[in-house]
């Protein structure tokens, strides 16, 4: 189903609950279109990720938004910096976090070295299968490699209400669909850096996202591994686009 308009680096992910209200946020004004699940076109560069044991998630990124967000890490991925590399954090109904080759949130660096500030779009929202860069606590200039793909479910409008009145975020009629239809953690709008979003093998997302984990830490107890991220051209063929569809 389309829509039918065509639309330290240690991150802990608690720390992207309880920080989510600070740093980098982004107050909507303004009615943006959500872009979120927009087709990509034929031969349009997008990524696949194959993951062991599991299978492959192909996801579309937004250059055009984001340029600096999507160049670095389509260079990690061909250069092979995320092979054989874990998902160290899964917190069911929130995300799935990778890239970080010391496997435990306090590794990585950019494409450039060091951190970068990927930017904010306000045409991309944590929806569910949105690709996003883990960073310090919401704080800008601070990406690196570790990156994260929200698992959340659909939400309230009561719950959009909160946050409109807690953490000053406005969501747009759009984005009320979205969110209450296909899910996500919208508290993390605007201060992390959303650059893709899952077109292909979404269940997979959230069979990881079920695995058992370390109550302490929320790595998951049997390893998870990446076995590479590679970029190829889109081939024009089915594939599935929502939460709704698994």
């Amino acid at each position: 189903m389309l829509k039918s308009k065509l639309l330290p680096l240690s991150l802990s992910l608690l720390m992207l609950i309880s920080s989510a209200g600070c740093g980098r946020k982004q107050i909507q004004l303004m009615d943006f279109p959500i872009l979120n699940y927009t087709p990509p076109q034929q031969n349009e560069e997008i990524v696949v990720m194959k993951i062991k044991d599991y299978g492959e998630v192909k996801f579309k990124l937004f250059p055009d938004l984001l340029p600096e967000a999507c160049e670095n890490f389509t260079t990690l991925a061909n250069q092979g910096y995320y092979d054989d590399l874990i998902f160290h954090r899964v917190i069911q109904n929130f995300v799935i976090q990778g890239g970080d080759p010391k496997g435990n949130g306090t590794g990585g660096e950019s494409c450039w070295g060091g951190y970068f500030d990927g930017g904010v779009s306000k045409q991309l929202i944590h929806v569910s299968g949105a690709l996003a860069y883990a960073n310090q606590g919401g704080m800008p200039s601070t990406d690196g490699s570790q990156f994260y793909i929200v698992t959340g479910q659909p939400v309230t409008t009561a719950e959009l209400d909160e946050l409109t009145e807690t953490q000053k975020l406005y969501f747009s009629a759009e984005a009320r669909n979205d969110y209450t239809q296909f899910g996500g953690v919208p508290s993390l709008d605007g201060s992390y850096t959303v650059f893709g979003q899952v077109i292909d093998g979404l269940d997979i997302i959230f069979q990881i996202s079920q695995t058992e984990t370390d109550p302490s830490n929320n790595k998951p107890k049997n390893a998870v591994y990446i076995e590479s991220v590679r970029t190829e051209p889109y081939d024009n063929c089915q594939i599935r686009w929502y939460p709704a569809d698994y």
